[in-house]
């Protein structure tokens, strides 16, 4: 509803505060839409276009002045639900309908209302955010959904150039006036990710998750070793996420249609399900947008490949994020998903102290967390990294800063993985 506020159940902006101290805390902004239930958009539903919040939401009249966008125009969209992306509202002042954009949520009962970025009022309110957030301490704002921020008639409605690169400028200048440094989340083709980084911009590498799977069962190295020798360094790593394992559209033009195909099969195959979120015109006909699964369960709970896939990520360019379930090798929980009736919960599991303390104590999470050690504390990650692939099925990287060195042997048809390290001081070799 509002992001003044902590839900009591979590916590408070203190608490908030007191991490900030010790650790760089990320929170989630979602720039594109705002809540239903927002003072703001209630307000709009009570008065309509007498509100003063009035110009805060997307009605359709502005993008197209007759109100009714042609088949053609709704064709070329990017759409994230069927019916395209509006919802019709009755004021209950006046009686009048009013169609607002609505780019996710239910067909007839979006809970999240698109906002007009161009707008002074919603200028002001992504303003406000940002301070807010930033006197808390946060240093990173996670700009979710920030793709769909721009519409414009005649265009799919996503990443529409250059004026998305216009907004993120502005909204990384009033972020860094106030000290916060902005994360886009968009999931897009590759080439996407390579114009932020040419724009000076951090983003995601959510090809990584798919092509490590893709690696480690089809023992060969290939494709992966060339994604991370040309990986810009301004990126934050996954494997897994509160969403699933990226396919379309991050992994077009990476992986071939059979071998994402593949990567479907077997995550089904490990009792995982298929987000279907895409219009499959726009696609080749692979209606697959995120897989719903653990990455442990994904690799069939199999130590030595689970293991095998955290080193190359921890190794690989940027800044590792490991995600709760996947940094205690959670396995699927199906219960959930019925339980709640979203595919996603599978990967949602809400763990107790006690499972807690008995997945840490696995030898599982221990290799794991003794490479996250590693990562963290080594100089070499400080320098630059050499990426090899020698026989299929060997995957070589290091890291190398002055005299120090880091380096990562994968065999991916044994699943070993063999890490070697030399400081100022001492040397080292251990399987992982």
């Amino acid at each position: 509803m509002t992001y003044s506020e902590i839900d009591p159940r979590f916590g408070t902006w203190a608490d908030i505060s007191q991490l900030a101290e010790d650790y760089d805390v990320v929170l989630d902004l979602m720039i594109n839409h705002i809540s239903r239930q927002s003072p703001e958009f209630r307000d709009f539903e009570r008065r309509g276009r007498r509100s003063q919040y009035a110009d805060l939401f997307l009605t359709v009249d502005k993008i197209w002045p007759s109100a009714n966008p042609s088949a053609e125009d709704l064709t070329r969209m990017f759409l994230r639900k069927p019916g395209g992306p509006f919802t019709t509202i009755t004021v209950m002042h006046t009686g009048e309908k009013e169609k607002v954009w609505t780019t996710f949520g239910a067909e007839r009962t979006s809970e999240q209302i698109d906002i007009d970025v161009n707008s002074s009022v919603g200028r002001a309110l992504i303003s406000e955010w940002l301070r807010l957030l930033a006197s808390h301490g946060v240093k990173i704002a996670r700009l979710d959904a920030i793709g769909y921020v721009i519409k414009k008639a005649g265009t799919s409605c996503f990443m529409v150039e250059p004026e998305i690169y216009e907004f993120l400028d502005w909204v990384a200048g009033v972020a860094g006036a106030h000290g916060l440094m902005v994360l886009p989340e968009i999931h897009d083709n590759y080439t996407t990710h390579e114009k932020l980084a040419a724009h000076g911009y951090w983003s995601y590498d959510f090809v990584l998750p798919g092509l490590v799977l893709h690696s480690l069962e089809s023992r060969r190295a290939q494709k992966l070793a060339s994604h991370l020798s040309q990986s810009p360094g301004r990126v934050f790593t996954t494997l897994d996420c509160h969403d699933g394992i990226p396919i379309q559209p991050d992994l077009q033009g990476i992986l071939d249609r059979e071998e994402m195909l593949d990567l479907v099969e077997l995550v089904k195959g490990q009792g995982g399900n298929v987000n279907h979120l895409l219009s499959g015109s726009h696609f080749n006909g692979l209606d697959a947008h995120q897989l719903n699964c653990t990455y442990y369960a994904a690799l069939g709970c199999n130590d030595d490949k689970y293991v095998a896939a955290r080193a190359i990520q921890l190794f690989a360019p940027g800044v590792p994020q490991i995600y709760y379930v996947g940094l205690l090798a959670g396995d699927n929980d199906s219960g959930a998903t019925s339980h709640v009736g979203d595919g996603r919960a599978i990967n949602r599991h809400n763990f107790t102290h006690e499972e807690i303390d008995l997945a840490l104590m696995t030898p599982v999470v221990q290799r794991i967390l003794r490479l996250i050690r590693l990562r963290q504390s080594h100089p070499a990650f400080e320098g630059s990294l050499e990426v090899e692939s020698g026989p299929p099925g060997t995957l070589r990287l290091r890291w190398t800063r002055h005299q120090d060195t880091c380096e990562l042997h994968v065999d991916l048809s044994s699943d070993a993985c063999l890490v070697t390290t030399r400081d100022h001081t001492s040397s080292d070799q251990f399987l992982a």
